[in-house]
């Protein structure tokens, strides 16, 4: 897949977002949340709530799970320290290190912004408190930072073995924690599309960012050096 249709699927992924994030708030808004909160697309989330009920079990399982996409962050965090340490200049840490960073950052003030300004609430009650539930915060973080684990493998292991087998688990891992928040009925359907719609808008974006800049300052600089120095060009008689 080309960069343009990167770029084109992660804008698109973000402005459903938008989108979709005020659709939620207009649409079939009705105070069915705890405690009486507004919820939009009331309808539609109210039966597929009743539909899965609610299963403390899994909604735990799934939260421990949480932990995982937090290691693999931890895990790029130090490889990006190890390069800088060694090369000693932020500038010649690996780009897409720099922009992982960068997307990281985004993942975590995004988390803060809706944890701080909540769209609406959980279903039910976590320990005897309210929580924000747009977007699901465990789903946004699985399939913001598990991709990147197979994006980065398929870049940097030579092992194709090795490479399908990360991929095949990380896929299966996020399918099971999508599913996993989404039936354990701590979360409404629509915080789970929330989710969904920026998580895979901002990989791609990433995605894009990563092979331009491959593409283009690199080959440039590679270009630049091949020239020589001034003084071994060939001097008018």
């Amino acid at each position: 897949m080309n960069n343009k249709k990167l770029l084109y699927i992660g804008c698109t992924g973000i402005l459903l977002f938008i989108i979709w994030t005020i659709l939620i708030q207009i649409i079939d808004v009705q105070p069915i949340g705890v405690n009486g909160t507004n919820i939009g697309f009331a309808t539609m989330n109210t039966y597929f709530h009743t539909l899965t009920g609610v299963h403390m079990l899994l909604y735990t399982i799934t939260d421990w799970l949480g932990l995982v996409p937090l290691f693999v962050c931890m895990i790029f965090g130090v490889l990006g320290f190890i390069q800088l340490l060694a090369r000693r200049s932020l500038c010649k840490v690996d780009y897409d290190f720099l922009l992982l960073g960068i997307y990281y950052i985004i993942v975590i003030l995004a988390y803060f912004i809706f944890e701080m300004y909540p769209i609406n609430y959980r279903p039910i009650l976590i320990n005897g408190y309210m929580e924000a539930s747009y977007p699901s915060s465990t789903t946004l973080l699985v399939v913001t930072v598990m991709p990147t684990l197979v994006f980065q493998a398929n870049r940097r292991l030579k092992n194709d073995t090795i490479k399908k087998i990360i991929c095949i688990l990380t896929n299966s891992f996020m399918i099971y924690m999508v599913l996993g928040r989404l039936i354990s009925g701590v979360h409404w359907i629509t915080d789970i599309i929330g989710s969904l719609l920026f998580s895979i808008g901002l990989f791609y974006m990433y995605k894009a960012s990563v092979n331009t800049l491959e593409v283009l300052p690199w080959n440039f600089m590679k270009n630049y050096k091949n020239l020589g120095k001034i003084e071994d060009l060939p001097k008018k008689n």
